[in-house]
């Protein structure tokens, strides 16, 4: 028995440190805790007590969430190149979304620029006015129904030029240098497209205006070698349409491919018409 009181003596001896440290570290956490406002005793709780608050702060299911809504994004406010894609010298602007109404704005070096598939209505002066670099442009699939004269003017370097499927009526003067252009699916009639449109055009190759209700065939450059002119509503051609009356040695060894089909002109009817080409145009012959 002895013994025994003597060892129970002897263990709170050894364990009274401990406990009286113990003890005083908990009073100081507390006083800190105390003296420091907002500070949680753990980040458990901490953000339980924060997911807590968060919770409150939401409406319930049955009220009315009445936070303003974001005003629908405009193509016209983002810079191009988060709208689109922008290589070196190439900018992609196709299904634009939100929609592109308008040209976008385009880093001054680019070269080539294909907005196509958008919902451009018009074509401004000032759309290329700093873009001298441009080489080609491609705005088929859109809307546009109006080009002010002299948007293309001042592109001295620009050789391609696509507008088609579009809503023109008119066509506007052409730069100089132009090698193809497209006109496809418009709404262009002869009195739209001027007769000497494309005579100043001396290095044009590639010339399509199928699909629009063109009455006559223009003046075409020398230098042409594919013309599409079908599905429009061309009635009539003459030996000055494609030859010269005035020179019957005149040749035109360029132009490969004439296509009239779709038209209601019979070409059998003007067999001299064709005499300084090397090939008959696709079309109508009976």
């Amino acid at each position: 028995m002895a013994s025994s009181m003597r060892a129970l003596v002897l263990t709170c001896m050894l364990l009274a440190p401990w406990l009286t440290a113990g003890t005083a570290a908990s009073y100081r956490e507390d006083a800190r805790q105390a003296a420091t406002p907002g500070r949680q005793r753990g980040s458990f709780f901490g953000n339980g007590f924060k997911s807590m608050r968060a919770r409150r702060d939401l409406p319930s299911a049955d009220e009315p969430d009445n936070t303003p809504m974001p005003a629908a994004a405009d193509a016209s406010d983002l810079p191009t190149c988060l709208l689109c894609v922008c290589l070196t010298g190439s900018v992609y602007c196709e299904e634009v979304s939100p929609d592109m109404t308008a040209v976008p704005t385009v880093p001054k070096k680019t070269a080539y620029l294909y907005a196509r598939f958008n919902k451009i209505r018009k074509i401004n002066t000032k759309d290329f006015a700093d873009i001298v670099t441009l080489k080609r442009i491609d705005l088929t699939g859109n809307l546009i129904s109006e080009i002010e004269d002299g948007a293309f003017a001042k592109l001295p370097l620009l050789e391609e030029l696509s507008l088609a499927d579009n809503r023109l009526v008119r066509l506007p003067m052409l730069p100089a240098k132009l090698m193809s252009f497209n006109a496809n699916n418009n709404f262009l009639k002869t009195k739209g497209v001027k007769a000497t449109a494309f005579k100043k055009l001396t290095g044009l190759v590639n010339l399509y205006l199928a699909d629009n209700e063109i009455e006559a065939v223009p003046q075409i450059p020398e230098m042409v070698r594919t013309l599409h002119l079908q599905n429009n509503n061309i009635t009539d051609i003459n030996i000055d349409t494609f030859c010269r009356s005035n020179d019957t040695f005149y040749l035109r060894p360029n132009l490969s491919e004439v296509r009239l089909d779709g038209n209601p002109v019979i070409l059998s009817k003007y067999p001299d018409s064709f005499m300084c080409m090397k090939v008959l145009p696709i079309g109508r012959y009976r």
